[in-house]
């Protein structure tokens, strides 16, 4: 995609918004929780992309207004070759839509139902991807809260990227209360109501990893409450007798770190950095990767389905009263008023797309509880329900990470310090 930075001036008064007319259908691809997800084709352009479709009566019914608000306002602000990016977004009387990148390689979840497990080469693939994507939202302020494999989908080189910011935040002190996530990947001190950081995104990243390495998670149960009670009885450990063959003790190392309870004993607790420097990827090109010049351990058929055509095109039937009652919300304007600002046309207002020419960039180090509070401010100092032309609010964060870069070649591998991970692999 380059560099889509454009000087141009927009005159708004000549802007046309977009709309669902723009677009042909195509057919359904997906289904989330409050509608589907489509194959679609730009009209003008041909482009293909994806588009979420949100029923307004779900959303509403669901309680979760303010999550569908958030995921755009996040979405419009970031742009980063490691995130599902939004193009658009714009809503009729019915529905909210989103206009995303077209990723037809399936999501990570589905090629683990079909392999079971994976092999480390491409396990550490998949974990680099995922690292790149958190390190920019991590870098901005911002907590996931939902890594997981269904939120990490295959583009068609192989590549994985981020998707789902629905119940993702910006970081704030003393957010015990903010306990969404899904069991089985939620961290320790978000299950148990604990103020947490970036730290807990990386638990996550652990739980990745250890399911890839054995085709299970490591804290299995049917309820919350049984895998929390799983989590406080015992520390999994991956032991040097129980690493398959053809894995290495530094991924073992990698995933016993990552999978630590308490917070501040977990890699990545002080940083992107830390995480990057463990000995598991003492062979990685971080640049390399950036660019995306790596090919892909795993390759995608994109030739085909790569996801559950059943379970995308099952219908959801409704009785009469539903239909005639969701009828009567819709004509409310006050419903329709909680839904204000979310039209947004990325052409419109400019967002460049991550300049992936650009060296990998070297990652200030955030603390688990702390992230930078004039980052956070700079983040925070517009109301997310702000009308779509409003000029301030596209610039809260910009497309190129606010990070320090330094000039490297390709060749080059960023200098890092190993010495604190020397014989001390956790596998006890």
């Amino acid at each position: 995609m380059g560099n889509c930075n454009n000087s141009k001036d927009v005159n708004f008064d000549d802007v046309s918004l977009p709309s669902k007319t723009d677009f042909h259908m195509l057919f359904v691809i997906g289904r989330g929780g409050f509608g589907r997800v489509w194959k679609t084709e730009n009209k003008k352009t041909k482009q293909l992309y994806a588009i979420k479709e949100m029923s307004k009566c779900k959303i509403v019914n669901k309680k979760s207004v303010s999550s569908v608000m958030n995921e755009k306002y996040l979405l419009s602000n970031l742009r980063h070759p490691f995130l599902v990016n939004m193009h658009a977004s714009f809503q009729d009387r019915e529905n909210l839509y989103l206009v995303m990148d077209l990723m037809q390689g399936g999501d990570l979840r589905y090629h683990l139902c079909k392999q079971k497990r994976f092999t480390e080469k491409q396990t550490k693939f998949f974990i680099v991807c995922l690292l790149m994507a958190l390190d920019y939202l991590h870098t901005n302020t911002i907590l996931h809260r939902d890594v997981k494999p269904e939120n990490l989908v295959f583009d068609r080189n192989g590549y994985l990227r981020l998707t789902d910011l629905g119940i993702a935040r910006i970081w704030k002190p003393d957010n015990e209360n903010d306990t969404s996530g899904t069991p089985g990947y939620m961290a320790p001190e978000v299950m148990c109501r604990q103020a947490h950081g970036v730290a807990s995104d990386y638990f996550a990243v652990g739980v990745i990893a250890y399911e890839c390495m054995f085709g299970k998670r490591p804290y299995v149960g049917k309820t919350r409450r049984e895998i929390r009670d799983q989590i406080l009885a015992k520390q999994v450990l991956v032991k040097l007798n129980q690493i398959p063959d053809g894995w290495s003790e530094e991924s073992a190392d990698f995933i016993n770190r990552s999978l630590q309870r308490k917070p501040s004993n977990r890699l990545g607790a002080n940083g992107p950095e830390e995480v990057q420097n463990h000995p598991w990827f003492k062979d990685i090109d971080w640049t390399s990767f950036f660019n995306q010049t790596v090919v892909s351990p795993y390759q995608i058929n994109c030739n085909h389905d790569n996801f559950d055509s059943k379970f995308a095109n099952m219908r959801e039937e409704e009785d009469n009263q539903t239909i005639q009652q969701n009828g009567l919300m819709l004509r409310r304007q006050s419903v329709q008023d909680l839904f204000n600002g979310y039209t947004f046309d990325q052409t419109i207002t400019q967002v460049p797309f991550q300049n992936t020419s650009v060296t990998k960039p070297t990652i200030p180090h955030l603390n688990t509880q702390q992230l930078t509070s004039a980052r956070r401010t700079n983040l925070e100092d517009t109301n997310p329900q702000l009308s779509q032309i409003s000029s301030k609010k596209y610039h809260l964060v910009s497309s190129t990470p606010r990070l320090q870069t330094k000039s490297m070649s390709s060749s080059q591998k960023p200098q890092t310090d190993r010495s604190h991970f020397s014989n001390k692999f956790q596998f006890n």
